[in-house]
Formats: C-alpha cells, structure tokens, sequence
C-alpha cells in the first residue's frame, strides 16, 4: 500500500446541511428527520481529477460510447503500484457497466442457469437477488465466528453444488461484504485448491479491493497458484464514490480467455462513457485522495469502537480490515432479528437490515462508516436514545 499523505481527510469536508440537498438514494430514500447510514455511498466530494476529467468530457461534448483499453490499463497500474499485481493482462479484460452486471454475464458464459452458485454468507444482499433472477440454486457456505471463510463449510457447499449440476461457480467476496474480511494469500490459496477439486469456478467480486485498511494487505484472487480459470470483476466506484457513474472491468484468468470472449458485445458497450473517463481519472491520478481517504475511515472505525463501548456496550463490533462498512452484532439487545427497525424506527437513524444479507444476518445491522465523524457521533447516540424510547 502506498504510503498516507497529509492530504485532507475528504470525509469532513461537508456538513449536514450539504448532504441533505443531494438527490441520491443515501439523501432521498428516507425523510430529512432520519439520519441515512445504510446504503454504499460516501459522503464526500469527488477527488479533483475526477472532478477535473468529467467537466472536460462534459464541455467538449464527449459522452458518447465507450472504447479503448485506458481503464484497464489504468487499472492495471493501479494494481503494480497498490497490490504489487502484475498478472492484470490488458487483453484478458473487458469493459462492463457494473460489477453485478459483469458477474452475471460470467455466470452466462460459464455456468448453467440449472447450475447452483456458492456463496458466503452472510454476503452483500444483491449477490441472492441477482443469482435467483437468473434461476440458478444459490448453497450458502455460512463465514465462521470470526467473520471469514469457513474451509469446512466451503468445502461442504462445493460438494452440493457440484451433485447439483455439472457447472457449478462460487461468488467469492473479496474484501467481504459486510464483514470487512480482507482474505488472506494462504486463505485464498486454499479456495482455489477447493475449487479446482470440485470443478468449482471462481468469481471474484473485487470492488471494494482499494478500500484495503492499515494493518492489512489485499491478495488480487487472480494472483494465487491454481486461479487460471477464474475471473475478477473490479470496479474504481466505491473506493471513489462513483456509483452513479457506471463502469466496471470483468479480469479472466489465463485459462479462461475463450469464455471471456463469449461475453456478448451489448455488454461491453453498455458503460458509461463518462463513467469510464472518470473511474480512468480516479485510478490514474486519484491516489493522494484515496490515501487521505483510508486514513478518515481508519479513524472512523477507532471512533466508532469507542462510541460502541462508551454508549452501547452490548453491541458486538469487530471492525474490518477493508471496506467503509461495519457489522454490527445486536443480538444482546433483544431487539429480534431486525434491530435497523428499531433504530429507525425510535432513533430516526436507518441502518442496512441484518437479514438481508442472508443466513447469519439475524440480529446484526450494518453501518455506512464513509461519513463525518460528527454523522456517526450522532448516530450512536441515536441508537442508544431509541433503546429508550421504545
């Protein structure tokens, strides 16, 4: 990881009054009196290069279609410089508009709809919501206590969904979602080695790979003995905040070239020509922002572990590895298996539900640590104040 500058902390430069005039999902899917720390946005303003490239598409009128190969090779630097990675070949790469979107079409290319898909659970909620469009069987292979791969468990899941059909994937989490695990190279070596024993392939859902904390290093899956045959699907939005600005790139692994090609041409074309100029920006010339960036949240989480003990001490919090995100265990709360309903409900602060994100989610909620430290400040002792209003 490159080195924290002195850069400033991009999470304390807006104040509340700021935030409540966007018109994003975050700001409008609840009324003003509700605190918004559930879904996957940051609140921040966008690193200047960004800013910088999407109001000079903006005046010379380039918004038309998406071509060329500057995101994936800006991608492909990025990942020399952060993860020391030099296995992202530009020509094992194509351009998707999303990273749910990319899997999917991996799925297309490389797994039956009658064949079942593993995941870890509990996992980021579209991850069921997408597979079960498609009419594929999900097998969950629930994380252990501490939060991580289970082998046991994987192991068990592979074997299912193996008996179930004859190609079955694994959508592997990496940084994990919500947990904020960042897998290790031996833990991912070890899924690899499961995999190509049940004839499992591998999709790594990578997104929130830049957002890799102090005291952690992140392991591209692509880069581990045995991963020839799987894919990446990477994406700069959330470590950037790009989420309205779509575009993603799908990364196969050597042996699995011929499958990516079959991903048809509507899909790499559906990007957002915008989007992909400034995810190019972002990777390019973001980095100072982004170290500023992973030293707010790294304080963030200190602070919210300190909140966590000095107001609500029964909840159980280890904070993450990676991701702006945190999992919160209420269940010594009795609030049931939905605890974000109460906060909502008698604290006015909406938190992601545990239950969505599938088998372990009962009785937790997640929480949005890319704000201010005064956002989540409030929010804590919102939360305490509804465990006494209800």
């Amino acid at each position: 990881m490159c080195p924290v500058t002195h850069a400033a902390n991009p999470l304390r430069q807006l104040s509340l009054d700021q935030l409540r005039t966007r018109t994003s999902e975050k700001w409008r899917a609840y009324s003003s009196d509700v605190l918004p720390m559930f879904v996957a946005e940051m609140d921040v303003l966008l690193a200047e290069p960004v800013a910088a490239a999407i109001a000079a598409a903006v005046r010379s009128g380039d918004t038309g279609y998406p071509a060329g190969v500057d995101y994936a090779e800006a991608f492909a630097d990025f990942a020399r410089k952060r993860w020391n990675w030099h296995g992202l070949a530009v020509e094992r790469t194509t351009m998707v508009p999303g990273v749910m979107h990319g899997i999917l079409e991996v799925l297309d290319v490389t797994c039956g709809r009658t064949d079942a898909v593993v995941i870890n659970c509990p996992v980021y909620m579209p991850f069921y919501e997408f597979v079960r469009h498609t009419g594929r069987t999900i097998e969950e292979a629930p994380l252990g206590t501490d939060g991580r791969i289970d082998p046991t468990m994987l192991e068990d899941a592979f074997r299912r969904a193996a008996a179930h059909g004859p190609r079955p994937a694994y959508l592997l989490c990496s940084p994990h979602n919500p947990t904020g695990a960042v897998h290790t190279a031996d833990e991912l070596a070890a899924v690899a080695a499961l995999a190509a024993r049940h004839g499992v392939r591998v999709v790594a859902d990578e997104i929130h790979a830049p957002l890799v904390l102090p005291g952690a290093v992140f392991t591209p899956y692509l880069s581990v003995a045995g991963s020839e045959n799987a894919f990446a699907v990477l994406s700069a939005s959330k470590a950037f905040n790009l989420a309205g600005l779509k575009a993603a790139l799908v990364v196969a692994g050597q042996d699995a070239v011929d499958d990516l090609a079959r991903i048809p041409w509507w899909a790499k074309e559906s990007p957002s020509h915008v989007g992909v100029i400034a995810h190019t920006a972002a990777l390019r010339d973001g980095g100072d922002w982004l170290d500023a960036l992973l030293a707010g949240i790294d304080d963030n989480r200190r602070l919210l572990t300190d909140l966590l003990t000095d107001h609500l001490p029964q909840i159980r919090y280890r904070p993450g590895e990676g991701t702006y995100l945190a999992w919160l265990d209420c269940r010594a709360l009795g609030l049931g298996d939905d605890p974000a309903a109460t906060f909502l409900e008698h604290g006015r602060v909406a938190l992601s539900s545990g239950p969505v994100f599938g088998t372990g989610g009962a009785g937790h909620a997640r929480l949005n640590l890319g704000t201010s430290p005064a956002l989540i400040n409030q929010a804590v002792h919102r939360m305490a104040d509804a465990l006494t209003a209800r």
